[in-house]
């Protein structure tokens, strides 16, 4: 069975026993959650799709970890002379997670 959930202004396909990255979520390690906003619940070739979501459904989850992206470096600079440059770091706060199970609606 897999679901398409949604997060952090992202969408994810999951299935049970998946462990994946996502945006930060208030938890701590070892706590339990559940992502009500289901897209697409499916198994083989029934599948149901919602409007926007699938009533009743719900992916239920343990948070592994909390942690740090890679940097990512931002840099601008305006050509010719005596012309300004700027250089920026940032480290997104990520979440890791892993899917424990799927109950449809």
């Amino acid at each position: 069975m897999f679901a398409v959930i949604k997060t952090g202004g992202k969408q994810y396909k999951v299935a049970a026993d998946d462990v994946l990255t996502i945006e930060k979520l208030d938890a701590e390690p070892g706590a339990a959650v559940a992502f009500d906003h289901v897209l697409m619940v499916g198994e083989g070739e029934a599948i149901t799709v919602g409007a926007p979501t699938v009533a009743g459904a719900v992916v239920n989850a343990e948070v592994v970890e909390q942690g740090r992206g890679p940097k990512v470096i931002s840099f601008k600079k305006r050509r010719r002379k005596h012309s300004s440059q700027r250089r920026k770091g940032h480290r997104q706060y990520l979440t890791t997670v892993k899917i424990t199970g799927i109950v449809a609606g």
